[in-house]
C-alpha cells in the first residue's frame, strides 16, 4: 500500500480544518451570538502544553526508559484539561441559555474537527528519532 503524497496530507488536513472553523463560526453568525468562538481559542491552545512539555523533557537517560515522565504527564493532563473545557464550554453555555442547542452541537462539532486536524498534523509530520 503506496503512502499519500504529503501535498494531498496537507490538502485533506486544511479542508477538513476550514469545515470546523465554518461550523463554529455558522454557530455564531446563525444566532447572533458571538461566545461560542471561544471554543477556537481552547482548542488552539490545547496542544500547546504538550507539545512545550515533549520539548522540555529529558529524553537522554537511558536508565529511565522504561518509567514514565512527570514533565510529559503534566503536559498530557494540562491538554485534557484544554480539551474537556472546549468540550464543557458550549454544553456550559447552552445549560444557561446563553446559546441555543444547534449552536452548542455545531460549536462542539467544529472544535472537534479543529483540534483533530492539529493533532493528525503533528502526527503526520513529525520525525521520530531512531538510532
Amino acid at each position: 500500500m503506496p503512502s499519500a503524497n504529503p501535498l494531498s496530507k496537507i490538502i485533506v488536513l486544511a479542508s477538513v480544518l476550514a469545515a470546523g472553523f465554518l461550523l463554529i463560526i455558522l454557530s455564531c453568525a446563525l444566532f447572533n451570538n458571538w461566545l461560542p468562538l471561544l471554543v477556537v481559542g481552547v482548542f488552539l491552545i490545547a496542544p500547546l502544553p504538550n507539545a512545550i512539555c515533549e520539548r522540555y523533557s529529558n529524553n537522554d537517560d537511558f536508565m529511565s526508559e522504561g518509567s514514565g515522565n512527570a514533565v510529559v504527564d503534566f503536559g498530557r493532563y494540562i491538554t485534557g484539561f484544554f480539551v474537556v473545557t472546549g468540550l464543557a464550554l458550549p454544553v456550559a453555555l447552552a445549560h444557561s441559555r446563553v446559546i441555543g442547542l444547534p449552536a452548542m452541537i455545531m460549536s462542539i462539532a467544529g472544535g472537534l474537527l479543529v483540534y483533530g486536524t492539529i493533532i493528525t498534523f503533528t502526527l503526520f509530520f513529525s520525525e521520530t528519532e531512531e538510532f
